[in-house]
């Protein structure tokens, strides 16, 4: 449930509506293709997670494998990722709440949201377990019922219903162009990324080689049912030209031509509650991720501090202190603080799975001289997808560099990644080269 809670959000409730007006019906391929990578990197993860289970997942393998340098570089290009994110998330919390109190400012709800959140983070790891649990539930369902109800419509079952699974192809399946389908992969990777928070979770469960093996199989069926099914169904629903592509939600339109009652209601709670939930697992992800890079001198030492049930609670209020700064950024200073900390994490999750399948490529050769018997879920037809994923990767992020409308997003992550770079080599590198 918590890695499907990481990757059913906002992004897929309200986002695939301006993907589907970028790209046309041959949105389906944008989501396809973009799923395609996620799944080939969680099983590049799960194969260095079940072989070797560890805290901080990724930016262990990273050190292990390919050094210090890139161990650092990951972990705090991960965690500034989810620091953004967390920030960004509670502003649309606000936005989604404030018209039901308005004479409350958004700021101040945005603040008690990330308040309520840091609480259930600050109690224990099965506190959090359980609020994901839940909030991801409501996702599940709701998807489920749309999956169930837009086929018996698409197929003209639906009372008052047309079979009308030929509007996928009206006006043509690539109605935009190839490069659109290129753009769309683009907009839509990021809306899977958080699928490899269960990696990192896993380190604090009680069979961790058991429950990262279970989840990196089961993202393959759940990327293709829940996004790519779902996305399919939208576009048979309704011709693509009329799916709301503005900030409303395409399934909140689809739900009423069901004739389903307070459709568009339904689906703000449920959007909502996906606000709430990646809210939720960013602070958890970005505190352990802190975690783990103090216990290789990556960060602070006083980072390492637990309470009584093993929480590292500075770690927490760390990441939650930085969250509450982009929040009065995004109000203070919208155009300029809050715009340079989501926009530069743009392009972060490309640098990430890139590095990933560079340690999966340096960890498979050394697991097969040293420890066979560890590989207990295995990349497939290594290592010609791994390198495949690397090329496909490179080509995405070519292809943001020519969209002028998210340049910025490449240039500015390019910055991050240069700043992360530059402090490990003047400031960390001789101290992690120690014993």
């Amino acid at each position: 449930m918590i890695a499907l809670g990481g990757i059913i959000g906002a992004s897929l409730f309200i986002g695939s509506g301006a993907v589907i007006s970028t790209v046309g019906p041959a949105a389906v391929l944008s989501y396809a293709l973009g799923g395609l990578i996620v799944v080939l990197v969680m099983r590049m993860l799960g194969e260095m997670a079940t072989a070797a289970p560890a805290l901080g997942s990724f930016m262990e393998y990273a050190r292990a494998s390919l050094g210090n340098g890139a161990g650092f570089t990951i972990g705090w290009l991960y965690w500034y990722y989810w620091v953004g994110v967390v920030a960004f998330e509670a502003v649309v919390g606000a936005e989604l709440v404030n018209p039901l109190v308005p004479a409350v400012p958004q700021w101040v709800i945005s603040l008690v949201l990330m308040f309520l959140l840091t609480a259930t983070n600050l109690v224990s790891v099965r506190s959090f377990g359980e609020t994901e649990f839940w909030l991801a539930s409501i996702k599940v369902i709701t998807i489920v019922i749309f999956l169930v109800c837009g086929t018996i419509f698409v197929l003209g079952i639906w009372p008052g219903a047309e079979f009308s699974v030929g509007n996928i192809a009206l006006d043509g399946f690539v109605a935009k162009g190839g490069f659109a389908v290129l753009h769309g992969v683009v907009i839509v990777i990021f809306s899977y990324f958080g699928t490899e928070i269960v990696t990192i979770v896993s380190s604090e469960s009680n069979e961790p080689e058991k429950s990262v093996a279970k989840a990196t199989r089961a993202v393959v069926w759940r990327v293709l049912l829940f996004y790519v099914g779902s996305v399919t169904l939208l576009v048979m629903i309704t011709p693509w030209q009329d799916i709301p592509a503005d900030g409303d939600s395409p399934y909140a339109a689809a739900f009423a031509r069901f004739g389903l009652p307070a459709a568009e209601v339904v689906v703000n709670v449920v959007v909502f509650t996906a606000v709430i939930s990646v809210l939720n697992s960013g602070l958890y992800t970005a505190s352990r991720m802190l975690f783990a890079l103090q216990r290789r001198g990556f960060a602070p030492s006083w980072v390492r501090d637990v309470n009584g049930r093993g929480v590292p609670w500075k770690a927490i209020l760390l990441s939650t202190l930085i969250g509450y700064v982009a929040v009065a950024a995004s109000y203070v200073s919208p155009d300029t603080i809050f715009y340079f900390i989501i926009n530069s994490a743009g392009a972060v999750a490309l640098f990430i799975y890139a590095i990933i399948a560079l340690s999966q490529l340096r960890m498979r050769r050394r697991l097969e001289r040293e420890a066979p018997e560890r590989l207990k879920l295995r990349m497939w037809f290594f290592p010609y997808l791994t390198w495949a994923t690397l090329i496909v990767i490179a080509a995405v992020i070519v292809t943001m560099g020519a969209i002028a409308e998210i340049r910025s997003q490449l240039t500015l992550s390019l910055i991050s990644l240069a700043a992360i770079v530059l402090i490990y080599l003047l400031f960390v590198r001789r101290r992690a080269a120690r014993p």
